[in-house]
This record gives structure tokens, sequence and C-alpha cells, in this order.
């Protein structure tokens, strides 16, 4: 029996029994040209194999799903021109769904819940419209014209999990310019906010610039009719000479803003512009030269700007979030972005001056929510080196005081939903996480602790999903890859597997080359590299990790995991026994799931170093009773 992983596109005309019934020749003509001058030309371009035809549509696969979702957006695109002077009721109208999936392959058929859930996606696809699996969102990201928004989850027809969907958003180019669909069945405007540049004579002051775009991005996202396009994708373009409409697009953007900082001592001065990505005109431009402490009021003025000119209207709940102020001291807002910026280096030392900045802030303004926020997310990453140094109880607290204060803080439920999971708090924290996710989805730390959280009970393909889509939100971060390989192995897709450790190890030597004194990126690309078969860099990266840190017990545990994978069992068994005796119930919870292991699960010594542990606790004996832990 043949398996492989494989791009699947299923595509159906939309009332094609109405419109046989109206007339039955004209439609199998219409439908035979449309196939013909359409369909065939571009899966054939786009290297696609027709499996079957189905009567009123086809099963398509491709070995790429780039080239999938390129095939279907150029599809609708060209049946959208077709039925331009076509009457309503007689036009040809597709619906289409594309997942990336294992498939079954039988005599030239693929079979398998790949190919079902492809269906299904078709079924829920409006129409001329396209919806995907999150697999394919995630591979695709920004690499073509279009766009995704996301759906939610759907539990669908004979599919045992539940599913989250995206609809693909177009823009299609013409000869002279982008001209964006038009506003169709109530699509909203997708609205890309391109990093502030910073005008500032300090080079310094790029985290300043830097916060004002992700604070707008933040405001704007929070608007219901319109979609805005994240962060960690906007950042891509950042320090790049690229013109406005090909950045449009690429994001599949309806319209974009730009602009720049300038902070000297006291006095900002910030510039915007909005621009119609369909015809490059600029529908709005604006220049605020005002005290620091208006920084606040500028960001108010320059969301309502765009609103406006948008036409959207608020609902109240909205003007009231983008109109409250984070902080009334702007001293402690610029702590708090230096802190952020900080925090995002991973290292011990940039974290513990990232608390500082945090603290700091919190003593300036000691209602400010989202310092409290940081505090307890340095914290949480700080307990990989200090544990001791940094107690949960201290963590509780400091997340605690920042949802007192502010009931709506994304950051803070995850911070809180991290420490009630280490606490054995489980329910506790998935409802913690969920609240997290749902006021900010691309809230990075809510989907990594969220994907870590299910790894740890043994649900892989649900960690699957967050960890892809931690990874994808922030693009330095070289945990969730690693996280992924293990989860991919337990699931037993190979091909995934190798693909995000070839992702690992790529973030993990520029964080090497970033901060050359960090041992997490050298412990865990050791990992990636053993997986991949690279014994010699592997054995390297690993030596480096416990040169540079050799009593750290996240590195001990990750080299052990490189070594295991490798078939080095002694020198695995070794570091396990090193550190078992300082590890918490709550670790040995990790390694019980973790794949890396596995070489080792069958020895009587490995068996013997376990006896102690009894993994299988209550909830409440599961509650953390040693400072020892740490978050490998």
């Amino acid at each position: 029996m043949e398996r492989r992983l494989t791009a699947i596109l299923a595509v159906d005309i939309v009332g094609y029994s109405r419109l046989m019934g109206m007339d039955e020749a004209g439609t199998l003509a219409a439908v035979r040209q449309h196939r013909a001058e359409v369909l065939d030309p571009r899966i054939t371009e786009h290297k696609g194999r027709i499996v079957k035809h189905t009567g009123d549509g086809m099963l398509v696969e491709f070995s790429s799903v780039v080239n999938a979702v390129a095939c279907a957006a150029e599809i609708q695109r060209d049946m959208l021109r077709r039925n331009e002077d076509a009457q309503q009721d007689r036009r040809i109208e597709l619906r289409i769904g594309i997942n990336l999936g294992d498939v079954i392959v039988q005599d030239g058929d693929i079979f398998g819940e790949g190919v079902n859930l492809a269906a299904r996606l078709e079924a829920i696809a409006e129409p001329g419209g396209i919806a995907v699996s999150a697999s394919v969102r995630d591979h695709v990201g920004s690499r073509l014209g279009v766009s995704f928004e996301d759906r939610g989850e759907h539990s669908l027809k004979n599919i045992a999990h539940s599913v989250r969907v995206y609809t693909v958003s177009l823009s299609a180019p013409t000869t002279s310019s982008v001209v964006a669909l038009p506003v169709r069945d109530g699509r909203k405007r997708l609205l890309a906010v391109l990093p502030f540049v910073n005008m500032s004579d300090d080079l310094e002051q790029e985290y300043f610039s830097d916060g004002i775009t992700e604070d707008l991005i933040t405001d704007l996202s929070q608007i219901s009719g319109l979609n805005v396009v994240a962060r960690n994708t906007v950042f891509t373009y950042k320090g790049k000479s690229v013109k406005v409409k090909h950045i449009a697009q690429e994001l599949g953007a309806d319209f974009v803003l730009q602009g720049s900082v300038r902070k000297a001592a006291q006095r900002v001065r910030i510039t915007g512009q909005l621009i119609d990505a369909r015809n490059g005109t600029h529908l709005w431009a604006g220049r605020f030269d005002r005290d620091l402490t208006d920084i606040f009021t500028i960001q108010d003025e320059i969301t309502h700007a765009i609103v406006d000119q948008l036409k959207i209207k608020l609902q109240p709940e909205e003007k009231k979030a983008i109109e409250s102020e984070p902080t009334a001291n702007i001293e402690a807002y610029t702590y708090y972005l230096r802190g952020r910026q900080f925090s995002h280096a991973w290292t011990r030392s940039y974290l513990l001056l990232a608390r500082r900045m945090f603290l700091k802030a919190v003593q300036l303004d000691p209602d400010y929510a989202r310092a409290y926020a940081g505090i307890a997310d340095c914290d949480s990453a700080l307990r990989d080196w200090s544990p001791r140094e940094f107690p949960l109880e201290n963590i509780m607290a400091m997340s605690a005081k920042a949802l007192e204060l502010d009931p709506n803080l994304a950051e803070a439920y995850a911070s809180h939903g991290l420490a009630l999971h280490q606490s054995g708090l489980n329910e506790e924290a998935t409802a913690a996480f969920a609240r997290a996710m749902a006021l900010q989805p691309n809230l990075y730390e809510a989907n990594f602790h969220y994907g870590r959280f299910l790894f740890m009970h043994g649900r892989f393909e649900e960690a699957v999903y967050y960890f892809e889509r931690a990874a994808a939100i922030r693009t330095d971060d070289y945990l969730s890859p690693v996280h992924l390989i293990s989860a991919f192995r337990s699931l037993g897709r190979t091909m995934e597997l190798e693909h995000w450790a070839r992702i690992g190890i790529e973030r993990a030597e520029r964080a090497l080359d970033l901060n050359p004194e960090n041992s997490g990126p050298a412990h865990r690309g050791a990992i990636a590299l053993a997986h991949l078969g690279e014994a010699g860099r592997a054995r390297e990266w690993a030596t480096r990790a416990l040169t540079i840190d050799p009593d750290d017990i996240c590195a001990q545990y990750n080299v052990a995991c490189a070594y295991a994978v490798l078939g080095d069992r002694d020198a695995a068994l070794d570091l396990l026994e090193r550190l078992l005796p300082l590890s918490s119930a709550y670790q040995v919870l990790w390694f019980s799931n973790d794949s890396d292991l596995d070489s080792l699960r069958d020895l009587p010594r490995f068996q013997k170093m376990f006896e102690r542990f009894n993994v299988g606790h209550t909830p409440e004996e599961q509650r953390v009773s040693s400072e020892d832990e740490a978050l490998c």
C-alpha cells in the first residue's frame, strides 16, 4: 500500500442541479468550455494531476501546496472575469477546498481522511471562494498574492476532530495596477500596516517605531469591520525598499498604511498615509508634531482617520477599546517598549534586562497592566535558568495583578495559563489559554504555551496546530520547530519532521550568531541535527551547549534527547541520571511523552530511573512540589 503526503484540491460547481434543470445542454456546454479554457490549463500549468471527475466537480492532487493554492486562486480569478457579463442566475461559479494531508494511493486514485477533509472544506466554501485547512495556510504563509481569513473551528461531517478553517482572500493584478476584488457578500477589507520607519538620529530608537507599529496593528485588529495583516507578516518587509503596490499584491491587501517616527528628547513627529491598493491613490495623509506625552492621542487619531476613510462603523465597545490608554505615563510606556524588544532575544542576560525595564515601568505607573504581564512572561522564561529565583507564586501574582488591572489583556491570560499549567491546574489553564487566544489569536505566548500543554498530555495532533501557529507568528522562534519535530515523530510523519528540523536549524543558527553566549539555540539545534542524521554537527552543538551551561537542566535534557536520537544511549542515560533527581512531576510528564527518548525506554537502566516517579498523579498531586522545574 502506497502512502504519501500531498495537497488535495476539491472543486465543485455551485447549484449544478439547478443549472441543469434550467438548461441542460447549455450548462454542459458551458462547463466543458470552462474546463477546457480555465481549469485544465491552470492545473497543468501548476503541475497538478486530475485524479478524477465527479460529474459537477473534480479531485486534483499537487506535490506542492503552494502550487495548489496558486492554481485555485487563478481559477477563481479567471471565473470571476468570465462571469462579469453573464446573467446572475446563469453563472458557473465554483467552490474549492484544499487540504494538505496523508493519502492512500491505489490504482491511480487517492483515499483517506486527507481527501475527505478537502471535500468537506469545498462544501463549506463560499461561491467563488476557497476554503483551506490550517496546514495549508501555514505552509503557504505570505508567498502568494493572497491573504487568509480565520473562520474558526468547524466540526465537519465524518471528520473525527474539529478543524480550523481559513478562507482565501484574492486580489487580481492587471497591467497597470493591483485591483482588489470588490467588497462582496460582506467581505471585510484587508489592511496592511507596514513597519513605521525610524527617522531618529539614534538607531537605538528602533524599538519605539516598532512599538508604535505594533500598537496600531493591535488597535486596528479590534475593529470587527476590518481585517489586519498580522505583525509577523508585515515585519518581513522591514528595512526593505519595496513598492507599496507590490507589497499589497503579495499580501492581497486592499489598503496599506505606512509612516515614519522621529523621536527627539520629549518631542515626537509621526507621519502616516493610507493608500488604496487598487489604484495607488492616497486616501489620507497626516503629520503630527507633538509632545511625547501625546503619543496615545496620535495613535487614536490615526486609527479614527482610517476608520473614517474606509467608512467603517465602530461598535461602542470597539470605540472604547481603541481610545483606552494603556498608561498615563509616557516614560513607563517607553520602558515597556524597550523591555519588549529585549525579551525577544530569549537569552538570560536580555531577559533579565527586559525584566528590569518592566519593573521600572511598574515603578513609574503601578497600574500598568501590560508591564505586569511582561514581568510574568520574563519570569516564566527565566525559570529555564533559575527556577528557585523565579517561583510560580510570584508569576501567578504578577499575571493576576495584570488581569485585575485589565480583565481583557491577552498577555496576562497567557501568563496565567502557563503558571496554572505548571501548578497542575489543567482545566483552569485551558480556560486561560482559550481566553487569551479569543482576545488575541496571534499572541505568540498563548499559542506556544498551549501547544506545550497539549503535547504534555499526548494530544500531538492538536499540539502541532498551535506550535505551527507560534512558529509563524515569530519567525525568530526556534523552540516551536524543535517541539514540532517531536510531535511529528510521535505521529509517524517523517516528511513534516524533516521540514521542521531544517527550519529549526536555520533559526537556531541565526540565534547563535546574534547571541553566541546562549546555550538554548545550541542544545535545541542539536536535536534537529540529530533527527536529520547530521551526527557530527549534532554532537558538536551538544558539546557547545554543555560548555556554555554545564549545570543547566534544560541543556542537559535536550542534549540527552539528541544523544538518544543518535543512538548514544549511555551518554544520554548519564545526563538523565544527573537531572532526574532535580525534576518535578511537571517535567516527568513531559519526559513520558517525548518520543526523542523512545530508544531508551526498553533499557533496564532507564526503567529503573523512572521507578520512583508516578506520572499518573491526580491533578492535585501534580502540583509542582519542587522549585527545580524548567521549560525545556
